[in-house]
Order: structure tokens, then sequence, then C-alpha cells
């Protein structure tokens, strides 16, 4: 009784406001220590993580680098691999994932010029696109989170339908290449929209890889040498020529299968059949004149610059063509003979499947189609206006192609 008649004496002297503002600092004051203290064994476990995470990205980078150099692995990584990367590479740059996405939304170009008016709008509505493409990306590209976009060190300038596609997917093997797979057309069709919009179309790469495209119509461009020459002037250039006859085959073959409706291969290679005067504005044929749009180039490259590579033997000898490229390049020799496989019904090596899985790597369906009969007559009258260009273009690379030979049928050339 003593002690509540003494409290509540002190309490009716005391004010009770003064006695709430008391209660509620020391309230505020028990508060403020708890968070404190869980701040602290808050930032000591953020710390930890984020030590680990940085070992787990270093772990993960050179695990990454060992399995593209693996022997057994070159381009098929695993899964869980994959997933890390993309996982630590999200944790680094959310933004930056974004932004190279939308520049692969924005890399999509259209395909090489057609042989005239008509069938180009039709190849423009189709443009060329690979199989392997989505395949390769998911492994070649897993760094894509990592690096900075560059301007190309190297580019395959052409020609149509003389084997870039299979080039350049043998090429996106190797692990120190990085390239776009569709064609961006900048020094021919989107020069306007200037180097910053082509750069943001290239892959991300790491210190000790290459940027590469291809856009095959680059090498009959006549303003093509000089934009590129003005962007980089020691950027290494590929040419995949091939026999000037089966090329314009294969490139009438192509629009064919677009416009059914065109006239025979026969009507359009000649002005006057009867006379015998054959028609080299047809950029079917066009293309062919090698000696003549080499010309253009060297006036801005040296031959040093320039490698040249063989249709018909990166068919019968993919490998050995591969070296030279990577020599070229100044790139090891990763991709060898192990990574590719005759098709035979494609016609021409495949990249080889990896062990898990039953799909090949072949080119797609607008790769190896039957070429349509042509009059004998036509192709041998086309091999002779052919042949004085092809002496001059052999003394230019000083490198003789051997395309006579295919007039007695030794080069395999049906198809491609």
């Amino acid at each position: 009784m003593a002690f509540w008649s003494s409290t509540s004496v002190f309490t009716s002297k005391v004010p009770r406001k003064i006695l709430f503002m008391f209660t509620l600092s020391l309230s505020v004051t028990y508060l403020f220590y708890s968070l404190m203290s869980c701040y602290n064994s808050f930032q000591f476990q953020e710390n930890y993580v984020y030590q680990g995470r940085l070992v787990t990205e270093e772990t993960t980078l050179v695990t990454l680098r060992e399995k593209l150099y693996s022997p057994t692995s070159q381009v098929y990584l695993d899964e869980e691999l994959i997933e890390r990367t993309a996982t630590v590479s999200s944790v680094r740059n959310n933004v930056g994932v974004e932004e190279r996405t939308a520049g692969w939304v924005r890399a999509r170009a259209a395909t090489p010029s057609s042989v005239s008016g008509a069938a180009a709008a039709a190849e423009r509505e189709n443009p060329e696109f690979s199989t392997t493409d989505s395949d390769l990306r998911r492994a070649v590209n897993c760094t894509s989170d990592y690096g900075v976009k560059k301007l190309p060190q190297a580019i395959i300038i052409g020609v149509k339908k003389g084997g870039t596609r299979a080039l350049l997917e043998a090429l996106r093997v190797h692990p120190d290449v990085r390239a776009v797979g569709n064609e961006p057309h900048f020094f021919d069709r989107n020069y306007e929209k200037g180097l910053d919009w082509y750069r943001e179309l290239m892959p991300s790469t790491l210190e000790g890889q290459i940027t590469m495209e291809k856009t095959p119509s680059y090498f009959v461009t006549n303003s093509a040498p000089k934009r590129i020459h003005s962007m980089a002037r020691d950027i290494k250039l590929i040419i995949v020529v091939r026999n000037p006859v089966t090329r314009a085959i294969s490139d009438y073959t192509q629009t064919l299968s677009k416009r059914p409706e065109i006239p025979t291969f026969e009507v359009l290679a000649f002005k006057n059949r009867t006379l015998g005067l054959i028609d080299a504005s047809w950029s079917a044929l066009r293309i062919g004149i090698y000696a003549l749009h080499l010309e253009s180039w060297m006036q801005y490259f040296p031959l040093s610059q320039m490698h040249f590579v063989s249709g018909e033997r990166l068919i019968v000898d993919p490998a050995g063509e591969m070296a030279k490229v990577q020599d070229f390049l100044g790139l090891k020799r990763i991709v060898t003979d192990k990574h590719f496989y005759f098709n035979k019904t494609k016609g021409f090596p495949c990249l080889k499947k990896p062990e898990d899985s039953s799909t090949p790597r072949c080119l797609g369906k607008s790769k190896g189609r039957t070429h349509p009969k042509i009059d004998p007559d036509v192709i041998r009258r086309l091999h002779k206006f052919y042949k004085p260009f092809n002496m001059m273009f052999y003394q230019m690379t000083g490198q003789n192609f051997q395309w006579e030979l295919e007039e007695n049928g030794t080069w395999p050339g049906s198809r491609y």
C-alpha cells in the first residue's frame, strides 16, 4: 500500500505530458540500438556474399576459357557452365544485358543483292539465315555479357554463293572469334546510319578476341573499299572465290527457288545466243569477273591484308582451308578436321554434332540445292568467256585456283 500511495503521489505531482515524452524517448533509444545491431550483422553477411561472388565470377571465367579450348568440347558447353556464366553476368551488369539484347534485335539485315530487279526484291524479302545460328550463339556467345563492342578487325567481303556462310560458321567455332550471324550490309546499304550504329551490331569481345562480320556483296560494291579503308586501314579482308561458271549457276538456282517464273538460265546469260553474245551486265555473271572487282580493292589495300579462300577446297578439305584462314587472322589452330564430317545428302562438309544431341550442325535448307540442268554448250561458252579474266585473277593474287579443271568434271561443283 505504501508503494502505490507513493506512486500516486509522484504521478500527481509530475505532469502526464512529461511522463509520456520520457517513455517515448526510452522506446526510440531501444529501437535505434536494435536496428544498429541488425545492420552490422547484415553488413557482415553482405561482404561475405560479395567476396564469394568475386571468387565465383573469376572461377567461372577461367572455367569458361578452359571449356572453350577443350578439344573434347570446342563449341558445345555444358548447360551448368552456361547457366553459371549467365547468373554472374546478370549480377555484374543487368542494364548491359538489356542494351545488348536490343542491339541484337537491331542487327537484322537484308540479303545480298540478287541478279536483277524483281529478283532482288524477292531476295530482300527472304533474308539469309543459318540453321546453326541459334545453336552456335548459345555456345560461343555465352561471353556476350563481358567485354566491349568493337568495330570489326576482319571482314568476309565476298563472294556471293562462294561458301561465305560455311566459312563464317566454321570460324565461329573458334573461341577467339566473335562474329555477327546476319549480314549487316553496312558499307553498301546502311552506311548513312554511321559507325556507332554499325558498332552496336557487333557482339562484345574479350581481350584477345577478334570481331568479324560477313557481307558478300561488299566485294562487288564500288564504294565499299574506300569506306572500309576510312574505318580501318589495317583491317583484314577474306574473299571466298569459286569457279565463276558454277557460282553463276548457283546464284541463278537460289533466285529460281524464290521466283520460279523467271526465264531460264540460258535466256538470261545471253544477249544474243545465236551470235554468242554473253550478257555480262547480268549480275549473276558480272560477280564472277573477279579481276575487275579486285582491282578496286587493290587501290586501297595491299594483298598482304587479303586472304583468298578456294570455295572448291573448302568442300573437299575444309580443315586445310581453315588452317590457312586461322594463320592469316593470327589465331591458334583450334578448328581442325575433328570439327567436320561430310554430309552425303547435302554434298558438302558440316560441323560435327555434339555427343549429347542427334541434331546435325549443317547449313540451312537454302544451302546445297541441286542445280538445274544447263545446256552443255552454254557452260562451254561461259568457261571460254571467263578464262581470260580467270588468268588475270590468278596473276593478281599469285594463286592458281585451277578452275579449268572443272570443265572436265574434276572439281565438285553441282551444289552449294
